[in-house]
């Protein structure tokens, strides 16, 4: 769904569409940029991190699924973070979001060029939100 979604706001393939989906799902986990998606839940809990997200929030798979995705932000930047949300979920999606994020370990770093967007499934209902982004640095 991901991969198919991000190929529908974009117009770009993330990989060759002749591979089957194991193997999609395979190359986006292990794919060197950061995908992510979170549910729609009143406090929205990630559903999906990829192997590059879980490094660079710090955090293993059972822990990125199980945290509310407003602690991927320091506190003092939630109303930034759910204004990018709100663009996103009226206007579909938002690409070049630059922010600050936190890891668990406390790292601050800096995410550029963030592409986020609505999930929908097969009856057109919003499920949820994903971002991608291939750059960020660490900040002090």
């Amino acid at each position: 769904m991901l991969i198919e979604s991000y190929r529908e706001i974009t117009g770009i393939q993330l990989f060759d569409t002749n591979y089957s989906d194991e193997y999609l799902s395979c190359l986006l986990y292990h794919a060197p940029f950061v995908v992510v998606s979170h549910g729609i839940e009143a406090d929205p809990v990630f559903n999906y991190g990829n192997l590059t997200a879980q490094q660079l929030w710090h955090i293993d798979w059972e822990q990125f699924t199980t945290m509310p995705s407003r602690l991927s932000a320091e506190p003092e930047r939630a109303e930034d973070r759910q204004r990018l949300l709100d663009e996103a979920a009226t206007h579909g999606f938002i690409s070049n979001y630059t922010g600050i994020r936190i890891s668990s370990k406390g790292q601050r770093f800096k995410i550029e060029q963030v592409l986020l967007w609505n999930l929908k499934n097969n009856s057109g209902e919003k499920i949820g939100q994903a971002a991608l982004f291939r750059n960020w640095t660490n900040v002090k």
